[in-house]
């Protein structure tokens, strides 16, 4: 993928993530002391007695290293909630994965933590800004004093040698100020700037989230902003921004799967993986269950009953989600969509179908 071309991407409409996703999520806890209103884990401070234990999570650990998954993510709730947390990152470290960890800015991220977490193997942590102000995010994440701590915090990081990424929801809250929170944090020399659109599960409503319109301009906004040359961007639920890479770089994806396309630039590299709910992308709940990702909890199986690999290769949630000739509406008629597809969680959330059209995607097919 990382090549001068694309050619072998000729594989991806069906086939390229049928055996393994490019990314798997684990939620290691639900709990968390923040009170975020948009919270798709609908997060309580305590942890739930049912999460795996520290031995069913080294198995899973064990799975996705030996399955070779690219990449690895812990998540939350708070990962820092765990007692066993420097226990699994170690693991993580010892069997070479590609991992990293995504930890709430609460009083339990310490300076100390944020060492015994490096110490212990972490490379790349993940923080979150919803806010160019302190108001802002303050306000969306529950908790005073939030802000001040993620800029103290991402700071630290970057002292200690880790690697940082910096997660946005985007939502009704701060669209005006998508610009000023770039601003904000490119000082920080962050690897990736991942920005989410809310999608109305767990606490999340419907009214918080941007309309079809807006959620255009936002991601011709996020265009720009990557022209800049600050630090790469990504969307999660928000796959319509591959079609405004292409189509802002004058490329269509019959260019960019056949391998006429030399030296691609990132941006189109990052594109063409195609990564959606349940095609090369998994989620492990808290308690086990794997789903095709947090913002779409439809359970397909349990790690405490099967194998991970098994369960994503073979549920028909999981095939059904990878096959692009089964979407249905305008994302069944697009021409982008073995790339985009459309979000399946939000199609879920908005209309109750799982395969049904994009209703934020503004775009017609030709």
């Amino acid at each position: 993928m990382e090549g001068s071309s694309l050619r072998d991407q000729e594989k991806f409409p069906q086939n390229l993530y049928a055996d393994r996703p490019f990314l798997a999520i684990w939620e290691v806890t639900r709990a968390c002391d923040l009170a975020c209103v948009h919270c798709r884990a609908s997060a309580e401070s305590k942890r739930f007695p049912e999460e795996l234990d520290t031995q069913q999570a080294l198995d899973l650990i064990r799975q996705v290293a030996e399955w070779k998954v690219p990449l690895f993510v812990m998540t939350g709730g708070d990962p820092m909630k765990r007692e066993d947390i420097n226990l699994l990152v170690a693991e993580c470290a010892k069997r070479k994965m590609n991992f990293a960890m995504a930890p709430s800015v609460t009083p339990l991220l310490t300076l100390d933590r944020l060492k015994e977490l490096r110490d212990a193997g972490v490379h790349r942590i993940s923080l979150s800004l919803d806010g160019a102000d302190a108001a802002t995010h303050d306000a969306f994440r529950g908790i005073p004093g939030t802000y001040a701590r993620f800029l103290e915090a991402s700071q630290q990081i970057r002292d200690l040698g880790i690697h940082l990424q910096i997660n946005t929801t985007i939502a009704r809250h701060n669209m005006g100020q998508t610009r000023e929170m770039a601003q904000v944090i490119r000082d920080f020399s962050i690897d990736l700037w991942s920005v989410f659109f809310l999608v109305p599960t767990g606490r999340a409503v419907k009214n918080q989230a941007l309309n079809a319109v807006e959620t255009e301009a936002a991601l011709n906004q996020l265009f720009d902003i990557l022209q800049e040359g600050w630090f790469d961007i990504k969307t999660t639920e928000a796959h319509h921004f591959r079609r405004i890479i292409l189509q802002r770089n004058g490329v269509t994806p019959e260019q960019l799967y056949s391998g006429a396309i030399q030296n691609p630039a990132p941006s189109l590299i990052r594109a063409a993986r195609g990564v959606s709910d349940g095609r090369g992308f998994v989620f492990i709940s808290h308690t086990g269950d794997v789903c095709p990702s947090g913002f779409l909890p439809i359970p397909a199986g349990s790690v405490k009953q099967h194998p991970l690999a098994d369960i994503y290769q073979n549920s028909e949630l999981f095939k059904t989600l990878r096959n692009a000739d089964a979407l249905q509406g305008k994302c069944g008629r697009c021409e982008y969509r073995f790339l985009c597809g459309g979000s399946r969680a939000r199609g879920y959330a908005m209309t109750g179908n799982v395969m049904g059209a994009d209703p934020f995607c503004a775009y017609q097919p030709a």
